[in-house]
């Protein structure tokens, strides 16, 4: 299995994602990886990564609220039990939101253009991994 954290994602994979059938409420999980400095393209603001992505945090929660979403879980990533990978992640956030379109609009909105600069200069890397509830254990 080859694991490539991203800052953003390609045209063709936004594409892909966002073109797929309604199916209604999802979980998205966030495998967070951040810098040890924030990198802002103004300079440095005496940040770090993880401080930069949580001022983006905060405004994301109010936005997932807002459109009947809610962040489930967010919490620091202190070991691995099965697996290998070259580096951990920092931190595991856990989103529900209540509709790909819900998602889609919020991801385009001015609120989240005003915002996501805090995401790029924390972000070393992420993935995100679409969930839907229905697996029985």
């Amino acid at each position: 299995m080859k694991v490539e954290n991203q800052v953003l994602p390609t045209p063709e994979r936004a594409m892909q994602f966002f073109g797929g059938a309604e199916d209604g409420p999802f979980v998205m999980v966030n495998l967070l990886k951040f810098h040890d400095r924030a990198r802002y393209e103004d300079g440095d603001r005496g940040l770090t990564g993880e401080q930069a992505y949580m001022l983006y945090g905060e405004g994301v929660r109010k936005l997932v609220e807002g459109l009947g979403g809610k962040v489930r879980y967010q919490g620091r990533v202190t070991d691995l039990m099965l697996g290998e990978v070259e580096e951990l992640w920092d931190v595991v956030a856990l989103a529900e939101y209540p509709s790909l379109e819900a998602f889609r609009n919020m991801a385009m909105s001015p609120e989240m253009h005003a915002i996501e600069h805090h995401r790029k200069a924390g972000l070393k890397g992420q993935l995100n991994i679409k969930t839907k509830p229905g697996v029985g254990f």
